[in-house]
């Protein structure tokens, strides 16, 4: 897979190109939004709305755990979608995929979503921690507000860059904002949109897309 590699805050990061991180030192996996049962909780207001969200949430999640050295996976916030999520269907899918990585530590730090959803089953073996969760040199998130003593690594936005070309040309792309306080993960999950992002004179943006990482 072709990653990015960057220094922040003394520390090694690899940016995925899917749309996650993975920090050598920790061996973790680092993603924000999952929003399993997003598109469940769409199609219950009969909305038409894509099938196969969870699964391919899932199938990505295994490539990258499979591709990596990873004894932790962190989620940096809304793991869940909403009470909906909590669907028999869904929660089966969630505990077979789980039963594939028992011996995985599986921290949620709670996200605004993740209130309203409810803690995942206990069954599902996840330490579940309120905001800010302090590892290493990092305040870990989900909102991204600065934190007074650690530089913060965040979800929630999900942040995207336009790219514009000639004639009206236009391309969003997820992205990765690093920054000196608070640094921004694009959204992990499926069907997730996404708001545009324009970078402060401190930020470096990372765009990912076809299958690699590139700054702007």
């Amino acid at each position: 897979m072709n990653h990015q590699a960057i220094e922040h805050c003394g520390q090694l990061l690899w940016l995925l190109p899917d749309k996650s991180i993975y920090w050598p030192a920790q061996r973790a996996l680092l993603v924000a939004d999952v929003h399993i049962g997003k598109a469940a909780s769409y199609r219950a207001l009969h909305q038409p709305v894509p099938r196969g969200t969870t699964e391919a949430n899932f199938a990505r999640l295994d490539a990258l755990l499979e591709a990596y050295d990873c004894e932790s996976l962190i989620v940096l916030g809304d793991f869940l979608h909403a009470r909906t999520a909590r669907a028999p269907a869904t929660l089966a899918r969630l505990h077979a995929w789980r039963e594939r990585h028992q011996d995985l530590k599986i921290v949620l730090i709670r996200g605004n979503h993740d209130r309203n959803a409810g803690d995942p089953p206990a069954s599902l073996n996840i330490e579940v921690q309120d905001e800010p969760w302090i590892l290493g040199p990092f305040a870990l998130q989900h909102e991204p507000k600065a934190h007074p003593t650690h530089p913060v690594l965040a979800g929630h936005v999900h942040p995207v860059f336009v790219l514009r070309g000639k004639a009206r040309q236009r391309l969003r792309l997820p992205c990765f904002l690093i920054d000196a306080q608070v640094s921004l993960l694009p959204a992990f999950g499926e069907f997730t949109g996404g708001w545009e992002v324009t970078p402060a004179g401190t930020s470096q943006v990372y765009l990912a897309g076809a299958g690699r990482v590139w700054p702007l």
